[in-house]
């Protein structure tokens, strides 16, 4: 079944989720500042829209995909956006990733505005997405994360429900943990493989269905070796992500040593001007001078 959805956030993962409803058959709706992205949607089959506003006015489903708690709320709740223009009840899905506390606060917010909400941040990236193939953690009453499930499917393969608002937020938190550490420990064991003179492209073959195998190591491990450096996430947001879950650690009063250090490799890589770049270019960390295979 279609269902009519508007989009507000049409970037690279937005892009990727819309062009994925799109192509299941939904009615998208969708408003971006960037006109040039929201074309790009408007070519595959969606309709836009001159507000946050407006897309919600014509839809049942409003998908956020913003960078911080701060754009969601203006988007939301500012001049022209979407709680102006949503139906009473219409259900706010965020697929952003922003901290847990600020999704609990914009939900009771929502809540105010006679508007339903569930956090459902995403892991996966752009290419799963475009397949259909995203794992999502969502936070918010059954009935509502049931309800955003008629559109979820479309985008994802695997589809939890946490607990209450936030609960999704907090997931995502813990799945970005796992995901920082894990590039920089493949990035990390890459550059011995390759100071040492082993054949590092074999090394995800030889590795595969053991302990140590991972589906971060069948697909960066080549990745570091080629240095192809082709975008589906960005250092900066991992910074943003990492900051996050040491700031809910703070709060919890969780020791994350490990984060702690990944998290500063990935600011000085940011600092350097690598912010914009790709997880892969995790191994600009490792270059040095005597480093031939990467001149």
């Amino acid at each position: 079944m279609s269902e009519n959805v508007a989009l507000i956030g049409a970037g690279a993962m937005g892009g990727a989720i819309g062009t994925r409803l799109v192509e299941t058959g939904n009615r998208l709706c969708v408003f971006d500042l960037d006109q040039e992205k929201v074309g790009e949607l408007v070519a595959k089959g969606a309709v836009a829209a001159s507000s946050a506003a407006e897309a919600a006015s014509q839809s049942d489903y409003v998908i956020t995909s913003l960078n911080s708690p701060k754009i969601v709320e203006i988007a939301v709740f500012g001049t022209d956006g979407v709680a102006a223009g949503a139906k009473n009840g219409t259900l706010v899905i965020d697929m952003s990733s922003i901290d847990p506390e600020a999704t609990k606060d914009l939900a009771r917010k929502a809540s105010d505005a006679g508007l339903r909400w569930v956090d459902s941040p995403l892991s996966g990236g752009a290419p799963k997405a475009l397949i259909g193939e995203l794992t999502l953690m969502a936070g918010g009453t059954a009935e509502d994360v049931a309800d955003a499930h008629n559109v979820l499917k479309h985008v994802s393969s695997n589809y939890t429900h946490m607990g209450p608002s936030g609960a999704g937020q907090t997931t995502k938190l813990i799945n970005q943990v796992l995901c920082g550490l894990g590039f920089l420990a493949v990035a990390e064991a890459t550059q011995l493989a390759l100071d040492a003179g082993v054949d590092a492209a074999k090394i995800p073959t030889a590795l595969k269905g053991g302990r140590a195998d991972s589906a971060l190591l069948q697909e960066y491990m080549p990745r570091y070796v080629e240095r192809d450096y082709r975008r589906t996430g960005r250092i900066d947001n991992m910074v943003k992500d990492l900051n996050g879950a040491l700031d809910l650690a703070r709060i919890s009063n969780t020791a994350m040593p490990l984060t702690s250090l990944c998290t500063e490799v990935h600011r000085m890589l940011t600092a350097a001007g690598l912010g914009g770049e790709d997880e892969a270019a995790l191994m600009e960390f490792f270059k040095g001078p005597d480093k031939e295979q990467f001149k």
